[in-house]
């Protein structure tokens, strides 16, 4: 990992948006089933919002500027790399928390409390 990438992480953890702060409220600390989190991580040329390596999972919290076709190569690039990629819209985080960590923990491994 470059110098470049760990001040660009930095910059988003500290700058993250309500979405992402709110998420990151609900999966830090392993309060997901148990599934342990990380928030803004450099893969290769891209940074994952939230990756648990456990579960091979990168999930995005995208704003207005995200869109399918913006992020396809991104998604592919991650994906190669042998990760699962979950998007969701930061209007639904803010709305539907519960709902998105529903969807989050069916792509997490088996736990003891599920």
């Amino acid at each position: 990992m470059t110098d470049f990438a760990k001040q660009q992480a930095r910059c988003l953890r500290r700058d993250a948006t309500d979405a992402e702060t709110l998420l990151w409220a609900r999966l830090r600390n392993r309060q997901l089933y148990g599934a342990k989190f990380r928030r803004q991580v450099p893969i290769g040329r891209f940074i994952a919002d939230f990756l648990c390596f456990e579960a091979r999972l990168i999930v995005e919290a995208d704003g207005g500027h995200h869109s399918v076709e913006a992020d396809a190569e991104r998604t592919a690039f991650l994906e190669a790399q042998g990760f699962t990629v979950i998007r969701f819209w930061n209007h639904e985080v803010l709305g539907n928390i519960d709902g998105v960590l529903e969807t989050i923990a069916r792509h997490l491994p088996p736990h003891p409390t599920r």
